[in-house]
Parts: structure tokens; C-alpha cells; sequence
């Protein structure tokens, strides 16, 4: 028998197809026309699978809703189905809700489409959505697809009326969520293959989005927003084009047909380098969606949270007179407020060149994070890439030492553009994909990472001094600032743009120098120790040399070593971590060859 779903996926993939130049466009449009064609089929669907029972459906009591991105309105190309029989239970008996269940859900299977089902009473729908996140947020959602669309209205209306009066008490969990993907997917802007759903910045963060703005805590952005989230859902129905199935993993093999479908290719490169190109194109597109999403999410949260806190009295009394919002001062032109960092009173950007930089310093030491209209207003900071103050130069190894906080202040302040303002050069490898296999992170992601792990304390049981720590610092920022394309060698290349970059900021020569040879010999400890002996004097003679017989080079050289090859993130072989990260083995074979040295330079020969 023909069902109204008969072939349903293809017929979806092939209404989604890119125009004739490969380019898929009017991606909205698409997106509704699709939706619309599915709740028709369904309604179809419905009526057929009605007419079959060897008994009668009431007319009231019954009924099919849809969730997810259907009810959104947002369905992909190959997107699953979320779909809800709702019943009351004095309509139907147990045995008349499963044959009606499989009447629809049978079809529905054999159309090709993946199909996320259940059965539920009106009770069964508002428990879910009061003790399960996920389930409470796709039910922010719900449309009738057909039967009683009276008791889906209603049973919508009542989920969505609990969810805003439980919100306050929900707002914790629901930021704690995103925390949590935060920690196991990371951020859109910084992942070579990344799931454009789960990472922070994607799509999920959408539906967080709209779940804190109908508790009516706060508004959403709109605008440049929502033209990101439309421009990352072609992304992701263009993986499904590519694919040919519901995915949200943008994987490598993808990815050129993925940027020929966004545009992103241009047709008059040659050949060998189009795909390169594109796909750097797409990495840097994700990066400017991911982070719009993402900041605004926290801009949305941050909003929520203010308004909690906003209900209770903000001001103390005294004498009939009140008082003013407290405001903990912390440096020049900054303060501490309400668990954010944000500008002093008084402060205006617009005259100080250096209150950026004191404020991320302020945010890390600190721990806490900075104000979103703090970070738009210091965009207007009259930021010089060249000829820092002493102030400046201290501030900037200060937030390089900082630790593992860096890397969430450094990507508040990345989407101001902070970083590129105050090194041009970082913009040549701001969000590029790393072209190695054992890299899951951006370039300048890794680098970050890598700055965030070199501690004061030496390998050889010492602790930096201020110049020393400093230089290893500044080198582990700019390690791979050569990675360019074209570029064979990047640590050649990185030591010729490191020295000038040092030079016009105005950091000490000695400064410079030390960094420059650490960025320019970043990967010869690892690799001598891979492909040559420790036993072998000549070898051990030239690596000696190469740090200058200098027992401090040699430790800011292994722990810059280190720290490069724990923070590739790779990405699960064993093969590839013992290749390029810092294995066990690794270790022990750096360790080797870091001792021979060190003995070398000890007891130099005669």
C-alpha cells in the first residue's frame, strides 16, 4: 500500500538540491518549504492511518504534535523527526493508542526518515518537561499536526506557562548545560571538525537562546544574530547534502563540498590550492557564527541573571536616602560588579589605550567574567599595536600567566578583536584550521592553550625569573605565528615575524631574543629526540648549541616542548598522540635527550 510518506527523505534531499552553479541558496525559504511539505504529509498521513482503524478516532482527545526543528520550522534536508501522539486517556484504550502508534510510525520508517517518537497522556508531556532540560526546551516548541489540535494548543500553552515560573529556579541548570557541552565539545571557532550542534556557538546554544527569552527573563538579540543562526543552519543543511544523512559533524572529507555549497570557492584559484582556500574560508565563517551565537548566549544569560538579581532590593537605605551600587574597585578604570568585571565609574575608553588590557588582567586574576557591555565599550579603546607602555607590556605577561583561564578571557576579548588590534600578525592565523591530523584545534586556539600551560616553575626544579618567564611566555603566544599558507617552514617563518612584532611592542632585546629562539627552535627538541640518539655526541653538541649552552634555554625549550605537545587536543587515535602529543613515550624519549643536553652543557668537552 502507498502511504502519503512513501519516499519522503528523497523526496525532501531532492527539493533541498544547490542551484545549477552548485551554490545552495535561499536556505530559509527552503527550510519553511520543507517543513510545510512534511506537516502536510503527516496531516496526509494521519487521516489515512485514521480511516484503517477498525474503529473510530474521536475528534476530541487525540492528536499528533510535532517538536524539534519541524515545529521551528527549521527542518533539514535530512532531519529527524520529532513527533508526539498526545492522548487522553479516556479516548483510547491501551490496545487502540499502539495500533494507531504503529499506523503512523511504521510508514514513517520505511519513508527513509529517522524519527524520534513517543505516546503520551497531557500529565505524561508536563512531567517530562519539568525534571528533563532537554525535553522542557523542545517543548518550548509544539504545533498540532493533526487530530485534537485544541488539547496540543492547550498542553503547549501550559509547558510553556510552568517553564516560566519555574525558570528562576531552572536559570542555574540551564547555564550549568551549556558549561558541560562547553567542557566535552568545545567552541565552534576553534574545532578543525566540529559538531556545529553541540559546540559552544552552535546550534544548540539557538534553543538555549529562545528557551531564556520565553521565560520572559530577558530579550534575545536580533538582527546580525539572527542572520547567523540562518547562515549556520545552511551550513548544516549543506553537511546533510553532502552527507546524505542527519549529521551535525562537519568531518574533514565534508568540507570542500560543504564551502563549494556556502559559495566559498572560488573558481578562478588553481586547482591544487581552491579546496585549501575554501575550506580556510569556511573554518573563519564558523568562527564569526560561532562566536556571534555564543556571546550571545552569554549576553542573553548574563541579561537573565541580572534580572534575578534585579528583583531583590539593589540599593541599601540609610536615613530615608539611597544609597549608591556597590562598585569594588580592582585596578585604574576597573571594578568588580555583581560577580562580572566591568569599567569604574568614571571610565571612559575612548581615553585609555591601555584599560583593555586591565581589564582582561582584572577578569583572569580574578576569575570572574567581563561585563558584555563592558567588552562593546572597550571596543572604542584607542588600542596602538606599536610602542606600549611599560604598564601595557607587564599587563600582557600578566594575562599570558594567568593559566587556564586565559583561554576563556582570551576569547571574550578575541570577539572584540582585542588580540588582532594589539598584534596585527595574530589576524593572519586567527580561526585557520591546522593542516596536521594530530591538531583538533585552530591554530589560534592551540597557541592560547599552549601560553596557558608554561607555569614559573623550570623543569629542573627552579623557578623563572621575571625575563626569562616573560620570553618563554611571549614565545609559547606566538609559537606557530608562521603557520601561513605557502609556508613550508613555520617555525622558520615564526621566528622572522616574532623579533619584529617583540621589537614594536618595545619588550628588552634580551627579551626578544630568547623568544625568538625558542619559536624558531620550538620543535627541534621533540624531533632530535624522535629520530636521534641521546647517546650520539655530535647530536647531543649541536642541540647544546642551538640553546646557546644556556641550562635556562634548555628548560624554557622543554617545557615550551611540553606544553606544545599536551595541548594538540588530538583526536582519539593512540597512533596520532604517540606520533605528535605528549605520550608516555614521547616524554620519556624528550627526557632523554633533555638530560644528555644537560649534561653537555654542564661538563662541555675539552
Amino acid at each position: 500500500m502507498i502511504t502519503a510518506v512513501q519516499g519522503l527523505h528523497d523526496k525532501l534531499v531532492s527539493m533541498s538540491q544547490p542551484d545549477s552553479d552548485g551554490v545552495y541558496r535561499q536556505g530559509s525559504k527552503k527550510r519553511g518549504e520543507r517543513s510545510e511539505f512534511v506537516l502536510g504529509a503527516l496531516h496526509s498521513l494521519w487521516e489515512q492511518a485514521t480511516e484503517e482503524m477498525p474503529f473510530e478516532i474521536p475528534e476530541s482527545g487525540v492528536g499528533l504534535a510535532a517538536v524539534g526543528s519541524l515545529a521551528r520550522k527549521q527542518l533539514g534536508p535530512c532531519s529527524d523527526l520529532d513527533l508526539v501522539l498526545i492522548v487522553d486517556t479516556h479516548a483510547l484504550n491501551d490496545g487502540q493508542i499502539s495500533q494507531l502508534a504503529d499506523k503512523l510510525w511504521y510508514p514513517l520508517w520505511d519513508s527513509g526518515l529517522d524519527l524520534d517518537h513517543s505516546v503520551r497522556t497531557r500529565a505524561q508531556c508536563e512531567s517530562v518537561t519539568d525534571h528533563d532540560l532537554p525535553a522542557a526546551m523542545g517543548w518550548l516548541n509544539v504545533i498540532p499536526v493533526a487530530g485534537d489540535s485544541e488539547l496540543i494548543t492547550d498542553i503547549a500553552s501550559s509547558i510553556l506557562d510552568r517553564w516560566r515560573k519555574a525558570a528562576r529556579k531552572r536559570l542555574p541548570e540551564l547555564i550549568e548545560s551549556a558549561a558541560t557541552r562547553l567542557d566535552r565539545f568545545g567552541r565552534l571557532a576553534y574545532i578543525n571538525q566540529p559538531d556545529i550542534k553541540e559546540t559552544r556557538g552552535g546550534l544548540r546554544d539557538t534553543i538555549l537562546v529562545s528557551a531564556l527569552t520565553a521565560s520572559w527573563l530577558a530579550d534575545r538579540p536580533h538582527g546580525r544574530y539572527d542572520a547567523a543562526v540562518e547562515r549556520l543552519l545552511d551550513v548544516r543543511d549543506s553537511i546533510h547534502l553532502v552527507a546524505r544523512r542527519d549529521t551535525d559533524m562537519l568531518l574533514h572529507q565534508y568540507q570542500p563540498k560543504v564551502a563549494q555549497m556556502l559559495g566559498l570557492t572560488d573558481p578562478t584559484l588553481p586547482e591544487e590550492s581552491r579546496d585549501i582556500v575554501a575550506i580556510d574560508d569556511l573554518q573563519t565563517l564558523l568562527a564569526a557564527l560561532g562566536r556571534r551565537i555564543a556571546f550571545s548566549l552569554d549576553m542573553t544569560s548574563s541579561n537573565a541573571q541580572h534580572s534575578m538579581i534585579h528583583e531583590k532590593p539593589r540599593f541599601t537605605f540609610f536615613r530615608g536616602r539611597r544609597g549608591a551600587p556597590r562598585f569594588d574597585v580592582v585596578a585604574h578604570g576597573v571594578a568588580r560588579h555583581e560577580q562580572e568585571i566591568v569599567l569604574a565609574i568614571g571610565e571612559n575608553p575612548v581615553r585609555d589605550r591601555s584599560v583593555a588590557l586591565r581589564v582582561a588582567v582584572a577578569a583572569a586574576e580574578f576569575d570572574l567574567p567581563i561585563a558584555v557591555a563592558t567588552l562593546l565599550n572597550l571596543r572604542r579603546s584607542p588600542i596602538q599595536d606599536h610602542a606600549w607602555t611599560d604598564e601595557e607590556r607587564e599587563l600582557f605577561v600578566r594575562l599570558l600567566a594567568s593559566g587556564p583561564t586565559l583561554m576563556r578571557i582570551w576569547e571574550e576579548i578575541d570577539y572584540v578583536d582585542i588580540p588582532g588590534r594589539l598584534v596585527p600578525e595574530w589576524l593572519g592565523v586567527r580561526n585557520r584550521p591546522s593542516a596536521s591530523d594530530a591538531h583538533r584545534y585552530t591554530i589560534d586556539r592551540h597557541m592560547v592553550e599552549v601560553a596557558s600551560r608554561l607555569g614559573r616553575q623550570t623543569h629542573s626544579g627552579g623557578r623563572y625569573d621575571d625575563e626569562h618567564y616573560a620570553a618563554l611566555l611571549l614565545a609559547g603566544i606566538f609559537h606557530d605565528i608562521g603557520k601561513r599558507q605557502g609556508i613550508l617552514d613555520h617555525s622558520i617563518e615564526g621566528a622572522r615575524h616574532v623579533p619584529i612584532i617583540l621589537s614594536r611592542i618595545g619588550y628588552p632585546q634580551g627579551i626578544v631574543d630568547m623568544a625568538t629562539l625558542l619559536v624558531r627552535e620550538h620543535l627541534t627538541l621533540s624531533q632530535y629526540a624522535t629520530s636521534k640518539s641521546p647517546h650520539d655526541a655530535a647530536v647531543v653538541e649541536d642541540l647544546a648549541n642551538r640553546v646557546r649552552r644556556d641550562p635556562v634555554l634548555l628548560d624554557m625549550l622543554y617545557d615550551l616542548t611540553k606544553a606544545d605537545g599536551s595541548s594538540l587536543g588530538a583526536t582519539a587515535s593512540e597512533a596520532i598522540t604517540k606520533r605528535y602529543g605528549w605520550s608516555a613515550w614521547r616524554a620519556s624519549i624528550v627526557e632523554n635527550m633533555y638530560q644528555a643536553v644537560r649534561e653537555a652543557i654542564a661538563h662541555p668537552r675539552v
